[in-house]
C-alpha cells in the first residue's frame, strides 16, 4: 500500500476526540477562561490543519488512481498488441472485424473483412460445434484455439514448438520386431547344403539391405528367426511402404522354387523393453495364426494393424502337432466332469461335422459329451443332415440347447469351441464366462477378437476345414475307435462343402483325412443326398447372380433389391457361382437377410485377398473365402463401403 495512505490519521476516532476536547475545554473555560481561550484557539488551529490534510489526501489519492488507471490501460493495450497470443473479433456473419498485430504478423495479413473460413475452415467448424477449444494447423504453425462465443472472440496460442517436441519424442519411441521365416525347416529339409546356403544368403542380404535403408538394427537369433530394433519414425516409413520386404522375400524364394515367406510381429507403444518384447511375440503369434506371410503390429491399446497376407497358408507336411494336440485333448477330456461342444451361430456343415467328430473323441475315451445347438438357428444346407441325426437316436440324444447347457455347467466342465475363435460368433457367449476351461479348434485365420485364456488352441489356417483337423485328431486317439456311418459322413460332408468338392484349399492332408473317413464308413452317396439343393433356392440364387456387374477388372459385385431378403447360404452360394464365371477373379454378393442385417459374401481365386477386404469392414475369413455383416445402413451404402474397401486394398493392400 502507498505510504501516503498510511499518513491518514483523521477519521471518526479523531472527530470523537475533537468533540471531547471541545467539551472539556468549554468546562475549563467556565472555571479558567484565560486557559480555556488558549485551548479553543489551539483546537481551531488543529481543525484547520485537519481539513487541509484531508483535502491534500483526497488530491493525492485522486492523482494516484488516475495514474494507476492510465498504467493499467497502457499495460492492457500493450498486452493486446505485443503478447504472443492472437486475438480475433468477428461478427454474426463470421466476418473478422478486428485482429491484434500478432494475427497479421504470424497467421494472415489483412484479416479484417475476411471470413473466418479464409483463415481456416476449422474455425467455422469450431464455432458450429459445441467445443470451446481446438488444436488447428495454419501453414507450418500449430495453434491452440480458444473460443469465447458470447463475446465472439477467438484466441490463438502458438504451440508449434510443443507439438514438434512431442512429435520428436513419439518418433524416438523404441519399437521391437520379431521376424520369422515361414516353413523354413520343412522346405529346406533334404535340400543340398549349397542350395540352402545360397538361398539363405539371398534372404539375409535382402533383410540387411532393407534394415540399412530404414535405419533398423537387425540381428539373426536362429536359422529362421531375426530380431529388429527401430524407432517409431522408421516404423512409420515402413508402414508407408506397406512392408514391401514381404514381397521381396517372396520373389527371391520363388526364383528358387522354394515357398518361404516372412511373418513379422511388431510391438510398439510401451516404455518397458520387456513389455515391447511380449507385444512383439504376441503379434508374431497372431501373424502365424493367420497363416503367415504377413505383418501384425500390436499396440499398447490393443489395436492391431495387418499388412501382407497375400498368399495362402502353406500346408505343413508333418503331423507331429496334430498328434500332440490329440493327446492333449484326450487328457483334458479325461480330467473333466462334463464336456460341451459348441460351434458358431447359424452353424454350417463344417461346424456340425466337427462337433460330431469331437463328440466321438469324448465317446472313445468313455466320457459323455453334449453338442450345443439352437434348433431355431440352423442353416438350410444342414437341414437334411439334422433330419438324419434326428433319426439316429443315440447321436440325437447328444444334442442339447444353450439354456440346458447353462443349467448343467459345473466347475469341472470343459467347453470345446469348433469352427470359430471369436466370442461374438459362438452360439451361446454366456458359456464362455460360465466355463473355466475352454479349448479352441479352428481353421480360420486368427483375427483381433479371440476367446479369452483358452487352455488349448489348435488353429491351422492351411487346413481346408475344421472337420479335417478333427479327423486328424481322431486318427491319433490312443484307443481304437469304430465310427458310425453317419458320424463319418458328417465329417466328410464338412470337408467337401468347405473345399467345394476338393476344388479349393485342398492339400495332401485333406485327401488323407477324406480317405480315413471313407475307410471308416463315410457314405459318399449320402453326402450327395445331404448336399442336394432345392429348385426354389437355385432359382433365387440365379436371380441374385443376374444383378452382377464388374466394379474393377475381374471384380464382380452382385447386389439384391432393397425389398428382397436371402438366407446366408444363398448369398454364399451366389458368390461361389459368380466366381466360376469367365473373367472373374473375385466375387462379392450383397444382400439383406431375414433378420434385417446386410450380409456380404466374398470369394476369390488366390489373386485377391478377400479376407483383408472383409476385415476392413469388420468381417473376416480366409484369403479366398470371407464375409462380413453390416447394420443400420442401406444396400447402396454397403456397396459404397465395399467399393472403398476394394479401392484401399488395390491401392495399398493394408
Amino acid at each position: 500500500m502507498p505510504k501516503f495512505l498510511l499518513k491518514r490519521w483523521h477519521g471518526y476516532h479523531f472527530i470523537i476526540l475533537f468533540v471531547a476536547a471541545i467539551i472539556f475545554t468549554g468546562v475549563l473555560t467556565w472555571y479558567q477562561w484565560q486557559i480555556g481561550v488558549i485551548g479553543l484557539f489551539m483546537l481551531g488551529v488543529i481543525a484547520i490543519y485537519a481539513i487541509q490534510a484531508r483535502i491534500a489526501f483526497e488530491r493525492d489519492l485522486e492523482q494516484y488512481i488516475s495514474t494507476l488507471s492510465y498504467r493499467v490501460a497502457k499495460a492492457g493495450e500493450d498486452a493486446v498488441t505485443k503478447l504472443p497470443i492472437g486475438i480475433i473479433l468477428f461478427n454474426e456473419e463470421h466476418v473478422i472485424q478486428w485482429g491484434n498485430p500478432y494475427i497479421s504478423s504470424f497467421i494472415a495479413n489483412d484479416v479484417i473483412g475476411k471470413n473466418l473460413e479464409e483463415v481456416s475452415k476449422e474455425l467455422d467448424e469450431l464455432i458450429e460445434s459445441d467445443e470451446t477449444s481446438k488444436t488447428i494447423q495454419i501453414g507450418r504453425f500449430t495453434y491452440h484455439v480458444t473460443l469465447e462465443l458470447d463475446e465472439r472472440l477467438i484466441y490463438f496460442q502458438d504451440i508449434t514448438e510443443n507439438e514438434e517436441t512431442k512429435e520428436r519424442y513419439e518418433e524416438a519411441q523404441t519399437v521391437i520386431a520379431l521376424i520369422y521365416l515361414d516353413n523354413y525347416d520343412e522346405v529346406t529339409q533334404g535340400m543340398e547344403d549349397q542350395v540352402r546356403s545360397r538361398l539363405m544368403s539371398q534372404v539375409t542380404l535382402a533383410l540387411n539391405n532393407w534394415a540399412n535403408d530404414n535405419e533398423i538394427f537387425l540381428r539373426r537369433t536362429a536359422s529362421d528367426r531375426f530380431m529388429a530394433v527401430m524407432n517409431m519414425k522408421a516404423l512409420q516409413a515402413i508402414e508407408a511402404n506397406r512392408f514391401d520386404i514381404l514381397d521381396q522375400i517372396r520373389e527371391i524364394t520363388a526364383k528358387e522354387n522354394v515357398p518361404i515367406t516372412l511373418s513379422v510381429g511388431v510391438g510398439t507403444g510401451e516404455n518397458s523393453l520387456r513389455e515391447l518384447g511380449l507385444l512383439a511375440q504376441s503379434s508374431l503369434d497372431l501373424a502365424l495364426g493367420r497363416g503367415g506371410d504377413q505383418v501384425a503390429i500390436k499396440r499398447k491399446n490393443g489395436k492391431v494393424t495387418f499388412f501382407g497376407g497375400k498368399s495362402n497358408a502353406l500346408e505343413k507336411r508333418t503331423r507331429v502337432r496334430a498328434r500332440v494336440i490329440s493327446h492333449a485333448l484326450r487328457d483334458f477330456v479325461l480330467e473333466s466332469e462334463k464336456v460341451f461342444i459348441m460351434g458358431h451361430k447359424n452353424p454350417d456343415m463344417d461346424a456340425i461335422g466337427a462337433a460330431i467328430g469331437v463328440q466321438k473323441i469324448a465317446d472313445v475315451n468313455d466320457k459323455e459329451a453334449s453338442i450345443i445347438l439352437n434348433h431355431h438357428d440352423i442353416n438350410h444346407d444342414v437341414q437334411k443332415l439334422m433330419e438324419e441325426v434326428e433319426n439316429h437316436d443315440d447321436l440325437w440324444s447328444k444334442f442339447i440347447t444353450p439354456n440346458e447347457a447353462l443349467e448343467e455347467v459345473t466347475p469341472g466342465t470343459l467347453l470345446i469351441v469348433v469352427d470359430t475363435h471369436k466370442p461374438s460368433l459362438v452360439i451361446e457367449p454366456k458359456l464362455l464366462d460360465a466355463v473355466e476351461r475352454i479349448i479352441v479348434l479352428d481353421h480360420h485365420r486368427r483375427g483381433e477378437e479371440f476367446i479369452k485364456d483358452p487352455v488349448l488352441v489348435y488353429m491351422e489356417p492351411y487346413a481346408s476345414s475344421t472337420a479335417e483337423l478333427v479327423t486328424e485328431l481322431l486318427e491319433y486317439q490312443p484307443k481304437m475307435l469304430k465310427m458310425d456311418r453317419l458320424e463319418a459322413t458328417a465329417l466328410l460332408a464338412g470337408i467337401i462343402v468347405d473345399t467345394k468338392s476338393f476344388a479349393v484349399r485342398t492339400g495332401a492332408r485333406t485327401f488323407d483325412a477324406a480317405s480315413y473317413l471313407r475307410s471308416n464308413g463315410a457314405d459318399t452317396a449320402l453326402v450327395q443326398t445331404l448336399l442336394k439343393e432345392d429348385l426354389e433356392h437355385y432359382v433365387k440364387r440365379a436371380k441374385l447372380i443376374e444383378t452382377a456387374e464388374f466394379y474393377r477388372e475381374g471384380l464382380a459385385i452382385a447386389m439384391a433389391d432393397e425389398e428382397e431378403t436371402y438366407s446366408q447360404i444363398i448369398i454364399a452360394q451366389a458368390a461361389d457361382t459368380l466366381l466360376s464365371m469367365k473373367g472373374t477373379v473375385a466375387s462379392f454378393v450383397i444382400s439383406k437377410r431375414k433378420d434385417g442385417i446386410i450380409s456380404i459374401s466374398a470369394r476369390s481365386l488366390n489373386e485377391v485377398n478377400v479376407q483383408l477386404i472383409m476385415e476392413s469392414l469388420n468381417g473376416g475369413g480366409h484369403l479366398t473365402n470371407a464375409a462380413t455383416q453390416l447394420e443400420e445402413m442401406s444396400l447402396e451404402e454397403a456397396k459404397h463401403q465395399l467399393q472403398e474397401a476394394i479401392d484401399d486394398y488395390l491401392e495399398g493392400g493394408k
